[in-house]
């Protein structure tokens, strides 16, 4: 009788490596601040970072192309009168990014194609309502324009960003620090977890608590939560003994937990990524100088460790590329960007397939970056589940403009605290066109005006010597 020892997994192998140097971004200095965030967002366009900045905060954006090293006075996107604690890309227009800071304040800019080529100091919408820090940020996966902020005042606030308002306020639910805040699928619930070691699934609309449990994870230290396939919960956190911990939980049976497995004694907080195409986890430890994944499935123990990826330097951040940006011609499964002191590495996550056609199996259909909803009607009442595209036909191609129909109308409504303003870099730059040729014509007019004026000048005092002359003439007239 042959007994089954491995379990059959096609990620079973799944190999992590890091890009060549010169595929690095290098010599930029990332921010110093002790906030457990990811530091970086990126898209299929561009990397994000936030670096120090002095007398305010600051992120850099760069075209994923712009490898290499970055010179010092590359303009970054720096409004803020605080530093910068967390940042991310809209995913259903790459060049929107919101950033939350210190100032108590959420910003929205508009990155225009190509990159930066001055600081970009005025954002396009800017969101105040936080009376603390603002931390934590999650753009809705299937409604455009509504943006999840949470501050260190314990208020959770949904922003209906095309209006520049706050549309749903949760500032009674949560007791103290709010450690993470993230959607499910569709965007129909809030997952938080809290200083107070409590987990909470909230609905959005209502702020009222569906589901809640004391104690996840029995030590102090940060907790953090993401959905998992079919509404399950994935949860990193601490023992009593500081052992860091991974757990998988349903919430309509919180009682006790699917899985609970211990890790290591490492200090710092893990941030989980999942990825629902394949089912896989990463966990990256902020602190840390290696990437686990583990696979979550319906048969226990429900999560199970696939491997790790180790370097030597560890890591101050990390962006996690969305499934449209990555290469399927080379069965590449996940994307990271690595922060270091200095410098960011993009890390390759790799299943090793023999052949070069697509690997349908790899590649289900995957979230788009169409909205399947606007903000109003979400906040009405209406969910959709999120629009799916095939990778089959290489959506990494980001060159091709009619791949992407990016939203032109982010402010559909006008305020006052939004102002009127136009999507796109190339009505920006019309704009700054106009307006030299406008100061151009007044300078000529000006100009013509000042040798007008010195021509009628000289020629009245052309007259006043000829009557002059006149006079003493006939003055001399007179005594012969």
């Amino acid at each position: 009788m042959s007994r089954k020892v491995v379990r059959t997994s096609k990620f079973r192998h799944v190999f992590g490596q890091a890009v060549k140097a010169d595929q690095c971004y290098d010599d930029i200095r990332i921010s110093q601040m002790t906030w457990d965030s990811n530091f970086c967002s990126v898209n299929p366009k561009f990397v994000a970072m936030i670096v120090d900045a002095s007398g305010g905060g600051a992120f850099m954006v760069l075209p994923l192309s712009k490898t290499g090293r970055i010179d010092m006075s590359y303009p970054t996107v720096c409004g803020h009168t605080g530093p910068v604690l967390d940042i991310e890309f809209c995913p259903h227009n790459d060049n929107i990014i919101a950033s939350g800071s210190e100032d108590c304040s959420v910003m929205i800019w508009e990155i225009p194609e190509g990159g930066l080529t001055s600081p970009l100091t005025d954002p396009v919408v800017k969101l105040e309502g936080h009376s603390k820090r603002v931390g934590i940020l999650s753009w809705h996966p299937t409604a455009h324009n509504v943006l999840l902020s949470a501050g260190c005042d314990n208020v959770v606030i949904l922003w209906n960003v095309a209006r520049g308002e706050a549309v749903v306020r949760i500032d009674s639910v949560h007791t103290d620090l709010i450690y993470s805040a993230c959607w499910n699928r569709d965007g129909s619930r809030i997952l938080t977890s809290c200083k107070d070691k409590t987990m909470r699934v909230l609905d959005p609309r209502k702020g009222t608590v569906l589901f809640e449990k004391e104690k996840p994870h029995e030590g102090s230290r940060p907790v953090r939560a993401v959905f998992v396939s079919d509404g399950k919960i994935l949860s990193t956190g601490f023992s009593r003994m500081s052992e860091r911990q991974v757990a998988l939980w349903d919430p309509k049976n919180f009682g006790e937990p699917l899985t609970l497995q211990e890790l290591d004694t490492s200090s710092g907080v893990l941030l989980p990524f999942f990825d629902p195409d394949t089912g896989v986890v990463y966990l990256c430890g902020k602190g840390d100088s290696s990437i686990r994944y583990f696979e979550v499935t319906d048969e226990a123990p429900y999560v199970h460790y696939l491997s790790m990826f180790s370097s030597k330097e560890s890591q101050k951040g990390m962006g996690y590329m969305p499934k449209r940006g990555l290469e399927v011609n080379k069965c590449e499964i996940a994307r990271f960007y690595k922060l270091h002191e200095r410098k960011c590495e993009p890390i390759v996550m790799t299943v090793p397939r023999k052949s070069d056609l697509f690997q349908e199996d790899l590649y289900p259909d995957t979230v788009g970056p169409e909205p399947s909803v606007e903000a109003d009607e979400w906040f009405e009442g209406k969910d959709a589940p999120p629009n799916l595209i095939s990778l089959k036909d290489g959506f990494v191609a980001t060159t091709k403009a009619k791949e992407f129909k990016v939203h032109k109308s982010l402010l559909k409504t006008t305020t006052a605290s939004a102002g009127n303003h136009d999507n796109g870099g190339e009505v920006q730059s019309l704009r700054k066109e106009v307006k030299d040729l406008k100061e151009a014509i007044s300078k000529q007019e000006s100009d013509e005006e000042l040798k007008s004026r010195e021509n009628s000048g000289a020629k009245t005092t052309q007259r006043k010597l000829l009557l002059t002359f006149d006079c003493s003439e006939t003055k001399g007239e007179i005594k012969t």
